[in-house]
């Protein structure tokens, strides 16, 4: 019970204080002062919005999972025991990066930033030289014939349609 409470303590950190809180909420500070346009109209509002909820539900539900299934946290020194390849996982790879992406997506077009959109480009160029150059390597060394097989079937960026049914004990929570 403590390790589980020590890793939502250490998850709960890093996304208010680490790499999704630095995306979503401090560069968009920096570059749009959070200023809406006084002429935006609400269907781009609510478009807007959409987005960013529609984002901002993979981080979240994955920070529950890494700690309940993976037995781990969201932050990469303190990694899961198990690789969770449950809920948005079976969809995708890379399901926090892409909520992030599409967050901010929405957070460009609700301050109809440019700055802002053009950050989020050279932030998955990021994302992407770091999951081929680091994390693939590294849950691939961890994780083994267990991680191959996830990779071989669920895609890194663009969701599937129906989720990946892993065989025999996957984790299912």
């Amino acid at each position: 019970m403590a390790s589980m409470r020590r890793n939502i303590v250490v998850s709960a950190l890093f996304v208010c204080f680490g790499g999704p809180a630095i995306a979503l909420v401090y560069v968009p500070l920096w570059l749009t002062r959070f200023r809406l346009p006084p002429d935006e109209p609400a269907w781009q509002m609510l478009l807007a919005a959409l987005l960013i909820v529609i984002g901002l539900m993979p981080a979240l539900e994955s920070m529950r999972r890494f700690v309940v299934v993976g037995r781990g946290t969201l932050f990469p020194a303190v990694p899961t025991e198990h690789l969770v390849v449950s809920g948005f996982y079976r969809y995708v790879r890379n399901p926090m990066y892409v909520g992030i992406l599409l967050a901010l997506g929405g957070e460009s077009l609700l301050f109809r930033s440019r700055s802002l959109a053009e950050f989020a480009c050279w932030l998955w160029i990021g994302f992407h030289l770091f999951v081929l150059g680091y994390e693939e390597q590294t849950l691939n060394r961890r994780y083994g014939e267990e991680y191959l097989r996830y990779w071989r079937n669920v895609p890194r960026w663009i969701p599937r349609i129906t989720p990946w049914q892993q065989n025999a004990g996957g984790n299912a929570l």
